[in-house]
């Protein structure tokens, strides 16, 4: 086995681990500020100040999440320009618009705020407190929005026009902003950022109540959590995943394929729960499939006929066909998973019983992690089943890649941010570890009367 020495290849790596490295931070912001506000918004109209110490705890755990979300998150624009000069020049005129409104209007917005909604408390009422956190969470889920634009139209181009050098303009910016595909992505991203902030919290919630701390924040937590995460998770699936699913099918059929690792073309087409791609054999191996259910979530019919990657030229399957295949049906596993576990938490909860189910308990903090590992698993399959084009159908990406900066530079490169997240990652871990070994505030009464001073 031998190292590649292509540059497309470390590009794209490189792009690839820095990208999923980021999302592991913003997906938490989005998925606790809606939380926080409906804490503040809670503590405001019950007088209760246990929901107050509940916000100001995860406003902490967010102000943290952020701030490495911003230092993660700045070597990617610059990697428009160092690794993937070809598609800034060639598509620069129509994803920097929204790319620069996402600065703009969104992320000035929300930094602008984070510091006041993190140490400004005490320095404001509740209710202009309150109205910094919807700020904060307008800020985050907005430029959730002009990313999700930006990536939609590599995924379904529309709203562009061809300047006479062959690159792309801006022709018509509502239908770029109204693009169909990345309303279903912002749908279906932020359910999914819920699941992860929703995890989150119960799994902190799970924490506390088996060592025996915390006892009320412990229950609001589960409560809460799973409650939420149970909506988030079934959201996911149906309607945001379903309908995401049929653009792919509409409009990237060779995706679907080979998602799915089907060669061959047919009617009443299964969809895989266990299997094996050999793309060299063109077949999947020891299948375990249920028949027709890929042509009707698809098609909306069993008897719909599916395409198999045999039916499209060679070059135009995705370059990764088994990695992608595994992408996929880890996101799908993990968000049955989720369903099936927070349904039956939230039916404890409603019992009255949770509280006393130790194995639960111990599989909801023990499954804290699995939404970062769905969603990364998620925008694999978007962006592996995108290939071989950055913007789809029109523009290629080895055509994108930098041609001045070798295999070399990008390795060295790539090593460094390896490095630098390790520490980033470690010190993060650190400080999020303390402030739940900590714990919420004690400057609660015993009573719950909020002791605030307007």
């Amino acid at each position: 086995m031998t190292i590649s020495s292509d540059p497309v290849f470390w590009h794209r790596l490189q792009f690839a681990f820095t990208a999923t490295y980021h999302y592991i931070f913003p997906q938490l912001t989005m998925g606790l500020a809606p939380l926080i506000v409906l804490w503040k918004w809670r503590a405001i109209r019950s007088g209760d100040a246990r929901y107050a110490e509940a916000a100001r705890f995860w406003t902490r755990i967010f102000g943290l999440t952020f701030a490495v979300g911003v230092v993660t998150g700045i070597p990617l624009e610059f990697q428009f320009g160092t690794d993937w000069a070809g598609f800034s020049r060639y598509a620069g005129g129509v994803v920097g618009q929204t790319l620069a409104m996402e600065g703009m209007f969104a992320f000035f917005l929300e930094s602008a705020l984070v510091g006041t909604l993190v140490f400004g408390e005490a320095r404001l009422s509740r209710r202009a407190h309150f109205a910094v956190s919807v700020g904060v969470c307008a800020g985050s889920w907005l430029s959730a929005y002009f990313i999700l634009a930006t990536n939609a139209f590599m995924q379904h181009p529309v709203g562009f026009a061809i300047a006479p050098d062959g690159s792309l303009q801006l022709a018509d910016l509502g239908g770029y902003l109204m693009n169909s595909w990345a309303w279903s992505m912002l749908a279906h991203n932020q359910s999914a950022a819920l699941v992860s902030g929703a995890f989150v919290v119960a799994g902190t919630g799970a924490y506390y109540q088996l060592r025996g701390v915390h006892k009320w924040q412990a229950h609001m937590y589960l409560r809460w959590g799973v409650t939420l995460g149970l909506i988030a998770s079934v959201m996911v699936a149906f309607p945001t995943g379903d309908h995401q699913a049929k653009l792919v099918a509409r409009n990237q059929e060779v995706a679907l394929a080979a998602m799915e690792g089907r060669f061959n073309s047919g009617p009443m087409a299964p969809i895989t729960l266990i299997g094996q791609p050999n793309v060299v054999e063109r077949r999947l191996d020891n299948p375990i499939a249920l028949p027709g259910v890929l042509s009707f979530l698809a098609y909306g019919t069993f008897h719909a006929n599916v395409r198999g990657l045999t039916a499209f030229p060679e070059d135009t399957w995705p370059t990764s066909i088994e990695p992608l295949y595994y992408a996929f049906h880890i996101m799908a596993g993990l968000g049955t998973f989720f369903i099936a576990l927070m349904g039956l938490a939230t039916l404890d909860s409603w019992r009255g019983r949770l509280e006393t189910r130790r194995a639960l308990l111990w599989t909801l903090m023990l499954a804290l992690p699995f939404p970062f590992i769905a969603n990364a698993a998620g925008w694999m399959t978007a962006e592996m089943g995108r290939q071989p084009w950055l913007v789809y159908g029109l523009y290629r990406t080895r055509d994108g890649a930098s041609d001045v900066v070798s295999a070399g530079n990008t390795i060295f490169t790539l090593i460094g941010f390896c490095g630098l997240y390790l520490v980033l990652g470690l010190l993060y871990l650190y400080l999020v570890g303390r402030d739940v070994a900590r714990g919420p505030g004690h400057d609660v009464g015993a009573s719950g009367e909020l002791a605030v001073i307007e």
